[in-house]
C-alpha cells in the first residue's frame, strides 16, 4: 500500500504523458485544475477520517474490554479499518467535483438539487451507513453529516460553476 502511494506521482505522471497529447488546448486548461482539486479533495477527506473519524472508531472496535474479556485486535484488522475509512472518506469528499462535473454536463442544476434536498439526505445517510466500517450510529453520523456538508458545498459550486439556463432531468436541454 505505501508503495503504490509513493509510486502514485509517477504513474500518474506517465498516465498525464500518454493522455496529454490527445487533447485540446481549452481540455488541458479544464484537466489540469480538476486533477488538482480532486487530489486535494481526497488527500482532504481522506485525512478527515485519519484525524476525526478513525479514533472513535478504532475506540469502538476496541470498546469490549472488561474484567473478563481484553480485546486484542490483528494488526490486519487495524490496517482494514484504517484503509476502509481512509478510502470511504476520500471518495466522499469528491461529491462536490462530481456534482460540477454533472452540472457541466447538463445531467442536474441547482433547481433539481434544491428540489430533491430531502432524497439527498436519506441517500447520503444510507451511503454512511454502508461505508462506515463498524455498526455503530456514532461513526455512521460521522460520515453522513459531512455527506450533508459536501452537499451544500456542491449546490453552492453547481450554482458557482455549473452551466447556465438549463434545469436538470425530465427536460430537453438547449440545442447546441
Amino acid at each position: 500500500m505505501c508503495g503504490l502511494l509513493l509510486g502514485c506521482p509517477v504513474i500518474f505522471a506517465q498516465i498525464w504523458r500518454f493522455v496529454a497529447p490527445g487533447l485540446f488546448a481549452h481540455e488541458k486548461k479544464v484537466l489540469i485544475p480538476f486533477t488538482v482539486l480532486s487530489t486535494v479533495c481526497f488527500i482532504g477527506g481522506a485525512a478527515f477520517g485519519y484525524f476525526v473519524v478513525f479514533p472513535p472508531a478504532f475506540k469502538f472496535l476496541v470498546g469490549y474490554n472488561n474484567d473478563f474479556l481484553t480485546s486484542l485486535p490483528a494488526i490486519s484488522e487495524y490496517f482494514s479499518l484504517a484503509t476502509r475509512l481512509l478510502l470511504a472518506f476520500g471518495v466522499i469528499f469528491e461529491m462536490p467535483l462530481f456534482m460540477v462535473f454533472l452540472a457541466k454536463v447538463g445531467v442536474i442544476d441547482v433547481s433539481f438539487l434544491n428540489r430533491n434536498r430531502k432524497y439527498a439526505i436519506l441517500i447520503n445517510f444510507i451511503i454512511a451507513a454502508i461505508l462506515t466500517p463498524t455498526p455503530d450510529i456514532v461513526n455512521q453520523m460521522m460520515m453522513g453529516i459531512p455527506l450533508m456538508v459536501l452537499y451544500e458545498i456542491s449546490v453552492v459550486a453547481v450554482w458557482m460553476f455549473g452551466k447556465k439556463g438549463f434545469s436538470g432531468f425530465g427536460e430537453t436541454p438547449p440545442a447546441i
